[in-house]
């Protein structure tokens, strides 16, 4: 079969990857940059913005596309889905209106309290700033402030990292109204919820959820957690399935939560099939919901994908036949640790344009993968964007020894101007992490 992935980066790389182990498959691609890694996979690209959907369609026709996949959120959001969907290609993604789940912020807790979805957090969206700042002084400035729409997961700011007080968050607030950051005039803003987060990615056909491994991903740029926050810095995974800190317990209310949105999803008529993933946050009363995405995680994409020992292909194509409870989807027990290299100045201004040397063949030979992101190529060499350049991921059996194969392999990266945050998935930041739930758990 004819398959296509929309995206060029790592999360992209990861799915065409996934793909390529598959016998079936035969790969396209549509990306805005010249992956290298999505190159030598696939038999054939088209360079186009991901969200120039009549190229695309025109694209995938001539091509005869049977199966298509799309990484990132602006195409879902501008209807990528809908079209193909009506040019008779099959889609393993959501169509426009399920996608809102992660597109409109406001419409995704809506639903959790119209069908009272446990893992709600308090929360209330304004146009007006002066209503806005009631509700803030109510929760003590407490608070999470978040565009309506698509920031491309750097919109939202939360008290203690990115404000204090009710005058700094309402400086915020009325930005977000003002200049309409995430396409409308309007904002969502949560309590601030304590606790640690981690992330579930799952496979859906609309009705039944098959989970994948837990992550969790590290947004500050710089180690123990400071700096600004990024897409992602990188992210970590246990063979058992869990997180260090996260019970068998709490993992299942994680799956029946995301469940339960499906399901509600379903009864809006707006099916939803396609990988999904909750950004969850265990706190002490529990696990809530801080949002959902209509796709895989960048960077957890990176963790789980390579585990899949089922054919992707037969994975997707269970999804479209609304079957996925009759798949037995079989995941590799060990243990990742996923690390990205960004251009330095990444997060605040990234050095665009400088050249990465990477010995593909040694990280291989130290058992990681390499999956190439914000990249592009020129004359045979490689060149930063403006985000994060490439992902290394070790696997093996025991955390502490993925963390170690991922640094011998990032040390076969060579660049005058690039940043890695090196603490991810080590001893010393899991204890942290392991303590602080204590703490919180104490509190109850």
């Amino acid at each position: 079969m004819n398959v296509l992935v929309v995206g060029g980066g790592a999360r992209e790389h990861a799915i065409c990857d996934a793909i390529a182990r598959s016998e079936q498959a035969t790969l396209y691609s549509v990306m805005n940059n010249l992956n290298p890694g999505i190159e030598k996979l696939a038999v054939e690209y088209l360079l186009e913005k991901e969200t120039q959907i009549d190229h695309i369609i025109s694209y995938a026709t001539k091509k005869n596309i049977d199966i298509a996949l799309i990484g990132p959120e602006a195409p879902l959001e501008a209807g990528i889905a809908d079209e193909l969907t009506k040019n008779g290609i099959n889609v393993c993604a959501p169509l426009k209106n399920a996608a809102r789940i992660e597109t409109d912020k406001e419409w995704m807790r809506n639903l959790l309290t119209k069908y009272k979805i446990p893992g709600q957090l308090h929360h209330k969206s304004f146009t007006n700033s002066s209503e806005a700042k009631e509700f803030i002084e109510e929760l003590n400035a407490q608070v999470a402030i978040k565009p309506i729409g698509l920031t491309g997961g750097k919109g939202v700011h939360v008290a203690g990292d990115h404000f204090n007080g009710t005058d700094e968050a309402m400086a915020y607030v009325t930005e977000v109204i003002q200049n309409k950051i995430g396409g409308a005039a309007k904002v969502l803003i949560e309590e601030k919820a304590v606790g640690e987060e981690f992330t579930l990615q799952a496979f859906t056909d609309g009705s039944h959820l098959a989970p994948l491994p837990a992550v969790q991903d590290h947004k500050r740029l710089l180690p123990d957690d400071k700096g600004p926050n990024t897409g992602g810095m990188g992210s970590y995974s246990c063979a058992n399935g869990l997180l260090p800190f996260l019970t068998q317990h709490e993992y299942d209310e994680g799956v029946s939560i995301l469940q339960k949105i499906v399901s509600a999803l379903a009864k809006e008529r707006c099916r939803y099939i396609g990988p999904i993933y909750g950004q969850f946050i265990l706190t002490a009363n529990g696990v809530k919901i801080i949002e959902v995405n209509a796709r895989f995680g960048d960077p957890e994409a990176m963790n789980v994908l390579p585990l899949l020992q089922t054919d992707f292909m037969e994975v997707c194509s269970a999804m479209l036949d609304i079957t996925l409870s009759k798949k037995d989807i079989q995941m590799e027990k060990k243990s990742t640790v996923c690390k990205y290299v960004v251009p330095e100045g990444y997060g605040i201004k990234s050095m665009v344009g400088e050249t990465i040397d990477v010995n593909e063949n040694a990280i291989r030979q130290e058992g990681a993968m390499l999956f190439y992101a914000s990249v592009t190529k020129k004359n045979n060499h490689i060149m930063t964007g403006s985000s994060r350049s490439l992902a290394v991921v070790g696997i093996t059996d025991e955390l502490a020894e993925a963390e170690k194969i991922c640094e011998q392999a990032l040390t076969y990266i060579k660049g005058d101007h690039l940043f890695i945050r090196h603490d991810i998935g080590t001893k010393k930041l899991l204890e942290k992490r392991v303590r602080h739930m204590k703490e919180i758990r104490g509190r109850k």
